[in-house]
């Protein structure tokens, strides 16, 4: 692999989507827009809805992509109904998953604050303080971060530059009826017209903008204010409708809401009317499914049909129903996903739509004729992933990614059952949602089941069973084995009082936090135990897993061939078709063959299981098989293969922003080092990641062990003084910036010297206390990087001052830069 290919993966990712018409005018808005964004690194987008601000958003972010290493993104905030919703929706966006113990705002803040790359926060208005707040924490924790925001109102956040989206362009009157004859090449080039004419044509292909009808278009953009929207609903009309009938309707309209509020603003009144004309044109079938259909967050025909129909709308009228709102531009065809089209409502239509709501006893049953809904289609994924038979492996990817579309009406379910205190139904889509949680590195879904978990209503005890086997797989995941464990033991005893629990699920959890916990023959009664359970229930799923932990347990106990037989027994139980189970017990075997000193047998394994996993996007298992493979590449002095597959798998580690995987990956990018004859690097790695593993949760002694045994070799060549320096360098540095030096191959950045001892009478965590305050740092900042309060930061300032005979820290950040003169380099740590 291309080591700069595999570099610059995170340069390529993001999440703009692709649009399907061509966007139209605003050229010296874009263009007054990327100068701003050369000096700001703060722009809100304002204006009424439908005025085109996302739209806007997007395209800049296109136009400027190719300037961000890290990407562009969006977080679209309409689906954070509450301000707890904000942060998980736009970590989610990019790609960062929840920790254990941590706010996710933290761990949001840090993954991305290495990153060089334009985040769009779309439709912050109804939750603007908390948009503004995280704005403000972004920007203070991430450097290279800029930010566009779409809001109905300013953010009002410091750097913050307001940017008033304008209507479309307009001419500045139409033709009476005796005029001379418009220039049709000065009427086309209007920006409002472009946009009505482009829309026109897509409903009506023989529409052409005349000298008959010019007049009457620019009056029809001119009503409607040219507000994007307000035309492209115009526009639609134009299907049933001539353009002479649809100017008639617009003013007879208008003037009717001539006198409304007049506090509002004017084009939110316009763009207000244009929806209401256009709703108002509706029958009323049409009327009540566009009302009925904004409990979703996209969907497909035969969600419509499910979650909609009724005595009023019977299944059978809802498609030719959903035509008539497509043609009138209120709903939006989105994209075709396994021959099923997705639609969607504009986020002005779905708001609009809401507050038309009459019967809120009628709506209250529509959510939760959703929330069934998504139950049942999530429910019905798991079964497809989870029978032995059919369907194939593709068609489970198939029924994965389709599980993926719904997330966010999933989340909307699961934020009905907590409202509701529906902890039975909150269960069992928490239960239905645990493989794309677990193959996504998702530990979000802890935060779900304990709501549920600590609600008082009846759930019966084969749901509650099985959601207490999801919620210790999620602790393990969480590197908190204790609550595994007491999470399986509580799924263990319930599902012995019920039929439908998931005894085997309980004990194979049982089973893998024994093994943890340095247990081995208690692990191995339990999996035994797990294994007759899931026989006796003919669960080859589960059977597939328990036999894996069983083999693991062996392996562990030096029975290799054992380990082997239960793997194939694994193997045998799960079939070809359950290929995410399948990688697992491949990563397994290759681990097992590496073992044994098989290491081309080993890289197989690992291997096919990282295509599996690519399959459904599992990040950090992709992460680990990748770890995996550069690990045997560098045990063979392939160096270029290691570096490559250790970038990618790093890559992968920073985008997901789990501060365990950060950690290992730039543990392993110190052992490359060392065979690359970095020495240095190394020791500066292995600060970093002694650093992270000391601020984790969970101890991981092995880890910091070998660590340490790398910086103690080091030090007999390098010489105790220079290896000090290099730590404190190392502990100074973030992981992003740790990782991007090592993943930069030595061709492309200079070797640095080795270190001279540093002079000072000065202990070692005391030089390292100086060496932050010489890059400028207040206490706060220093206690952070060093994990120490700010009381111990200001002792051990004042010790250094004591010793040194200084009054000020300019007088010690003087004496550092001496120090780093003299000895020929600066100070590690400090940045000029």
């Amino acid at each position: 692999m291309n080591v700069a290919i595999a570099a610059g993966r995170l340069a390529a990712m993001g999440n703009l989507p692709a649009e399907s018409n061509v966007f139209i005018g605003r050229e010296r808005d874009l263009t007054d827009l990327t100068n701003i964004l050369e000096r700001v690194r703060a722009v809100t987008l304002c204006g009424p809805g439908g005025i085109g601000k996302t739209r806007l958003a997007l395209e800049l972010a296109a136009r400027l992509s190719g300037g961000y290493p890290d990407g562009a993104w969006i977080a679209e905030q309409a689906e954070a109904e509450r301000s707890e919703r904000l942060v998980p929706l736009v970590a989610a966006a990019v790609g960062v998953r929840a920790e254990l113990d941590r706010p996710l705002t933290e761990t949001l803040a840090e993954a991305l604050a290495p990153r060089t790359m334009l985040l769009i926060l779309d439709t912050c208005e109804h939750l603007i303080a908390d948009c503004a707040e995280l704005v403000e924490w972004l920007l203070g924790s991430c450097p290279g971060l800029r930010v566009i925001a779409t809001s109905r109102e300013p953010l009002r956040v410091r750097g913050e530059v307001i940017w008033r989206v304008p209507p479309l362009g307009l001419l500045t009157a139409a033709w009476p009826g005796d005029a001379p004859e418009p220039d049709i090449g000065a009427v086309a080039a209007c920006e409002a017209i472009r946009l009505f004419v482009a829309r026109a044509v897509a409903v009506r292909p023989d529409f052409e903008l005349t000298a008959a009808n010019a007049g009457v278009v620019a009056d029809i953009c001119r009503t409607l204010d040219g507000v994007p929207l307000a035309i492209e609903l115009a526009a639609a009309r134009l299907r049933t409708l001539p353009a002479e009938q649809i100017q008639v309707r617009l003013s007879s309209r208008f003037e009717l809401l001539a006198h409304g509020d007049r506090t509002a603003p004017p084009r939110q009144q316009t763009l207000r009317a244009a929806v209401e004309w256009s709703y108002d044109l509706l029958s009323d079938p049409e009327r009540l499914l566009l009302i009925r259909l904004s409990v979703f967050s996209g969907w497909n025909l035969e969600m419509a049909e499910q979650v909609c129909a009724d005595d009023a709308i019977p299944a059978s009228d809802v498609l030719n129903l959903l035509t008539a709102l497509i043609d009138k531009s209120l709903v939006t065809v989105e994209h075709e996903l396994d021959g099923a089209v997705r639609y969607r409502l504009l986020d002005t239509v779905r708001q609009f739509a809401t507050d038309q709501v009459t019967d809120p006893a009628e709506f209250a049953r529509m959510r939760q004729a959703h929330r069934d809904c998504m139950l049942a289609l999530a429910e019905k994924m798991v079964r497809s992933a989870l029978l032995h038979d059919d369907p194939s492996w593709q068609e489970r990817v198939d029924a994965y990614h389709q599980a993926l579309t719904d997330w966010a009406n999933c989340l909307q379910a699961l934020e009905y059952c907590a409202e509701h205190g529906d902890a039975e139904e909150g269960m069992r889509l928490c239960n239905a949602m645990r493989i794309a949680w677990l193959a996504a590195g998702d530990q979000s879904g802890s935060v779900w089941l304990d709501k549920f978990l600590r609600q008082t209503s009846a759930v019966r005890p084969g749901i509650k069973a099985r959601a207490l086997v999801v919620r210790s797989e999620i602790a393990f995941e969480q590197q908190d084995i204790a609550a595994a464990e007491q999470y399986a033991q509580e799924g263990l005893l319930l599902s012995q009082a019920s039929q439908d629990g998931n005894l085997a699920g309980a004990r194979r959890m049982l089973a893998l936090t024994a093994l943890l916990s340095g247990r081995p023959s208690e692990a191995m009664e339990e999996a035994d135990a797990a294994v007759a359970a899931a026989r006796e229930a003919g669960d080859g799923w589960e059977e597939g897993l328990i036999l894996s932990i069983k083999a693991t347990a062996m392996a562990g106990q030096g029975d290799l061939d054992g380990a082997y037989a239960s793997y194939q027994q694994a193997l045998a139980a799960l079939g070809d078709s359950r290929g995410w189970a399948v990688a697992n017990l491949r990563y397994g075997l290759g681990r097992l063959a590496k073992v044994r000193g098989d290491h081309a047998e080993a890289r197989r394994q690992f291997s096919d299981a990282l295509v599996l996993y690519r399959q459904v996007d599992a990040r950090p298992q992709m992460a680990r098989c990748l770890a995996s493979i550069g690990q045997l590449a560098l045990d063979a002095r392939d160096l270029a293969s290691a570096r490559a597959c250790m970038t990618e798998a790093m890559t992968l580690n920073l985008v997901t922003g789990h501060r365990l995987a950060i950690a290992r990956g730039i543990a392993a990018l110190a052992t490359l080092a060392v065979a690359s004859g970095d020495l240095a690097m190394a020791v500066r790695l292995a600060g970093t990641a002694r650093t992270l593993f000391e601020a984790l949760t969970a101890p991981q002694p092995a880890a910091v062990s070998k660590l340490d045994s790398l910086v103690d070799a080091a030090r007999a060549e390098l010489g105790q003084d220079a290896v000090f320096s290099l730590l404190a360098e190392g502990r100074g540095m973030t992981a992003y910036e740790a990782a991007r030096r090592a993943m930069t191959p030595e061709s492309d950045h200079a070797r640095r010297a080795e270190p001279a001892p540093w002079p000072g009478p000065l202990t070692d965590r005391e030089r390292e206390v100086a060496m932050l305050v010489a890059e400028g740092l207040p206490n706060r900042t220093i206690g952070d990087r060093l994990f120490i309060t700010q009381a111990t930061v200001a002792r051990h300032i004042a010790n250094i001052f004591g010793k040194l005979g200084f009054t000020s820290r300019a007088q010690l950040i003087a004496w550092v830069v001496k120090s780093a003169q003299d000895g020929s380099r600066r100070p590690s740590g400090y940045i000029s």
